[in-house]
């Protein structure tokens, strides 16, 4: 597979599979630092004003994103802190900062110290910001809190929707390919001329490099036929995932309480409550996301692995499709961790108080490692493994 030269408002896809391996926006210059300079005002405001106001027992609670991590600290819930923040405003923050980095220096025409190493910190990004699922999340809390408690949504939350759209906008209008291609004509690379003899393509720039590299010589990153121990890696990440996902689905995720009553869920036991109590749209909406995604996601991730290790009978485009779909919602199992967050800044007195259980851990944790475990899979392995089996049977 050899990418064409890209021209502005052009796409390249895998002749394979279909799945679009670069797209240079008709604006390639100005459009993502102009989207990501929105994103950080936007982001700037999201954070600083008002998310929701919750009348519960007579009481006002005024609610900012600030004050949700605030709680969570003061309750002994410092990793849910540290997940929320890093992955609704670290994880944005960088982007935006990154991007505006990158592609001031190619403006500017000179690229600035590092611009490499911020190029590929760029791209890896682009899969954990998690602003929309935060935003999906406070929708399904607003229907369990609309049952004992007025919740009045501030200016934040509605600017939420457009910073996810800005987000997911800016990420989509950063093609890494063109951006490499940009800093090596800088750097004084105006033809990068295909390789003589045996070569090798760079799974994170897509251009084609000598096969004695083992450093791209356009991006930098590590350069490999392959990635080294993808399977090793990627099954050691799902088997703890597995692993860990028996406590989360048995144990205590959340602990409800007042004066007079104490009541423990598990993800389980709340899905069902809600649906005894009518909220069937919400219990199939925490069903799909809390428990049916993640095992959908390790007996795919399962599935995947053993065809790129042994082969199965099935056409590679189909796995490869399984593998886009299985990499893209991973991240929507999010949304049973955020709502226990916006639960736990609104019931924090003696007379309602909501608090996480242990299982709350362990499921944030099955939701990174299985993200993990797909990112470290190399899907290239399955192609070849169908490969070598046609040419055995052939």
């Amino acid at each position: 597979m050899r990418l064409p030269p890209l021209k502005p408002g052009k796409a390249a896809f895998c002749p394979r599979c279909r799945h679009p391996l670069a797209r240079v926006e008709a604006n390639p210059f100005m459009l993502p630092p102009a989207l990501a300079l929105a994103s950080l005002i936007m982001l700037a405001v999201v954070f600083s004003g008002l998310y929701m106001q919750v009348t519960v027992l007579g009481q006002n609670v005024p609610l900012t994103l600030p004050e949700m991590m605030k709680v969570l600290i003061l309750q002994e819930s410092g990793f849910l802190a540290e997940v929320m923040f890093v992955l609704t405003f670290g994880a944005p923050l960088l982007f935006c900062l990154l991007c505006l980095y990158v592609y001031g220096g190619l403006l500017w025409g000179r690229p600035p110290p590092g611009v490499l190493r911020a190029t590929r910190w760029l791209v890896r990004l682009r899969g954990w910001m998690m602003v929309d699922v935060f935003f999906i999340s406070t929708l399904v809390a607003y229907i369990k809190l609309g049952k004992v408690a007025q919740v009045q949504f501030g200016a934040a939350f509605y600017l939420m929707f457009a910073l996810s759209v800005l987000l997911i906008r800016t990420a989509i209008s950063v093609p890494e390919h063109w951006v490499y291609y940009q800093i090596r004509r800088l750097n004084g690379d105006r033809d990068l001329l295909r390789p003589q003899g045996s070569s090798v393509f760079c799974g994170k720039c897509l251009f084609e490099r000598p096969a004695g590299e083992t450093e791209c010589g356009i991006c930098g990153s590590g350069l490999h036929k392959r990635r080294p121990n993808s399977l090793g890696w990627s099954l050691a990440l799902l088997i703890t995932a597995l692993v860990l996902l028996l406590p989360a689905n048995l144990m205590t995720i959340m602990v409800s309480s007042n004066p007079t009553v104490i009541e423990r869920s598990t993800i389980f036991s709340g899905i069902r409550f809600m649906w005894r109590d009518g909220d069937h749209y919400i219990a199939m909406i925490i069903f799909s996301a809390s428990i049916m995604v993640p095992w959908l996601k390790i007996i795919a991730m399962g599935v995947l692995l053993y065809a790129a290790k042994f082969g199965i009978n099935m056409a590679p485009q189909k796995l490869s499709k399984l593998y886009l779909i299985t990499e893209s919602i991973g991240r929507w199992s999010m949304i049973d961790i955020f709502v226990i967050i916006m639960l736990m800044s609104t019931f924090r007195t003696h007379l309602a108080r909501v608090v996480p259980g242990p299982a709350a851990l362990y499921f944030c944790l099955v939701v990174l490692l299985t993200m993990l475990s797909a990112h470290f899979f190399d899907p290239r392995l399955m192609w070849d493994k169908a490969a070598q089996r046609r040419k055995q049977s052939g």
